[in-house]
């Protein structure tokens, strides 16, 4: 497709023309929600590796992505108008993911061990998909299949005319992330070295909560629940750049996870001819053997 099938579908669209209904509809929504998700996906979970000192932390395995997903269960389970909205939606996802952010925080506060802080973050995961379990045996069939479907995560639930709605968010979400980059640089020394540098520990965790609940819910409710990106994309950034600096590392993230996810929805697209796989599934494929090689590296 050229160029100007490209400036045409945007600026002179032509429902009549069927190259711009495909460049329209269906390759800018996905291309552009692939970069979206893949990025701040990464950054969320390289905010809490920061925040809770833990190369195995992320939304979710520490239960932030499962909240998100049972607060969007009960908006589209419910069958209650303004909750199937995208701005029900997106402030669902987003209380969800703020409320099991705070409770992982304050599970961080009471136990010292990190392996304690996983199994908690598994625990509560755990239960949030029991109680999504519970909604789903309790609804109708048709709100069943459309929460099913959105389960299995996907980047094609998504239409032009959402983009800027969550382009804006997630665009200002991300620009304020590089404001916390010398309070997340004297993280990474301690919380007591941090807090002799003049940060605010309090005030920064919630910050970082509470920009890590927006982007995951937004992300969230418009994609599905979407694995391991937000957990393998962060290490895999320390790896290449073999720093700690944050200036570096939210832009190594930024690029890295859009990449990757970029990718990701290209190999499915080639494969979707011979069988179909959900994208959680798929990132779950590639994610889950990098995590265990993080693990098995650092218990060796």
């Amino acid at each position: 497709m050229s160029f100007n099938d490209l400036s045409n579908a945007i600026f002179q669209f032509d429902s009549n023309v069927t190259t711009q209904v495909i460049i329209r509809e269906f390759r800018i929504p996905r291309m552009t929600m692939a970069i979206l998700s893949g990025s701040t996906l990464a950054l969320c979970g390289m905010f809490m590796q920061t925040l809770f000192n833990n190369p195995l932390a992320g939304p979710y395995v520490l239960g932030i992505n499962t909240g998100s997903s049972l607060f969007v269960a009960f908006t589209i389970l419910s069958g209650i108008p303004f909750f199937t909205s995208d701005l029900g939606m997106t402030s669902s996802a987003m209380i969800g993911a703020f409320i099991f952010g705070v409770i992982i925080l304050s599970c961080s506060l009471l136990v010292r061990s990190q392996i304690s802080l996983l199994l908690i973050g598994l625990m509560i995961s755990s239960l949030a998909g029991a109680l999504i379990s519970t909604l789903e045996l309790a609804s109708e069939s048709e709100q069943l299949k459309q929460f099913s479907i959105w389960s299995f995560g996907s980047l094609q639930q998504v239409n032009f005319q959402q983009l800027p709605f969550i382009m804006g968010i997630t665009t200002i979400a991300v620009l304020f992330s590089f404001f916390l980059v010398k309070p997340l640089n004297a993280l990474t020394l301690g919380e007591s070295s941090a807090k002799n540098l003049g940060i605010n520990i309090r005030n920064i965790r919630i910050i970082i909560i509470g920009i890590t609940a927006v982007l995951v819910g937004t992300i969230t409710a418009f994609c599905g629940p979407i694995a391991f990106v937000g957990l393998a994309i962060p290490n895999l950034c320390r790896l290449l750049f073999k720093t700690q600096k944050h200036q570096i590392l939210i832009i190594g993230n930024l690029i890295i996870g859009s990449i990757f996810m970029l990718s990701c929805d290209s190999i499915i697209q080639h494969i979707e001819p011979y069988f179909s796989i959900p994208l959680n599934a798929f990132t779950s494929i590639l994610g889950a053997p990098f995590v265990i090689f993080m693990i098995l590296k650092r218990l060796v």
